[in-house]
């Protein structure tokens, strides 16, 4: 019983857990220095800005965005819909997932990218390393996952 155990325990220490995203869906939205309007304002998010779920608590979302800022925004103007952005400072993206592949467009660092595929965390992605993705003008191709936030 005691080597059951032990090995479940061991095997749970390797497992890593994917990050939990969700998109900014109200402009303006208020990242907070704590769970309440009353907090200190620190910025303002426009709509289909990706964030990273960090906890929830009663209505309100502690959240990371691209640039590492941590902070409190209202639950409600959260949606699980996916955006990406991009992370540096200009992403490829080809025509199929190869860095030999035509570059279809090039898009700077910031630029929101929706998510083209049914791909939930790099590790579901339809090729390993790479992302389906769409630009808002109606683009698509396949880009670096190390590129982008939000995945």
């Amino acid at each position: 019983m005691f080597r059951c155990f032990l090995l479940l325990l061991i095997a749970s220490i390797g497992v890593a857990h994917a990050a939990d995203f969700q998109m900014i869906n109200s402009t303006p939205t208020v990242l907070y220095d704590a769970p309440s309007q009353k907090a200190r304002p620190l910025f303002l998010y426009g709509s289909g800005v990706p964030v990273e779920l960090v906890s929830v608590i009663e209505g309100w979302s502690k959240v990371r965005d691209a640039q590492g800022a941590i902070g409190w925004v209202e639950r409600s103007k959260l949606t699980d819909k996916r955006a990406l952005q991009v992370r540096v400072p200009l992403a490829q993206v080809r025509a199929q997932p190869a860095d030999g592949a035509p570059v279809i467009f090039e898009a700077e660092e910031n630029v929101l990218l929706e998510l083209d595929e049914a791909a939930t965390s790099p590790a579901t992605t339809l090729t390993p390393g790479w992302v389906r993705v769409r630009h808002q003008d109606g683009q698509n191709g396949h880009v670096r996952i190390g590129s982008i936030f939000g995945l």
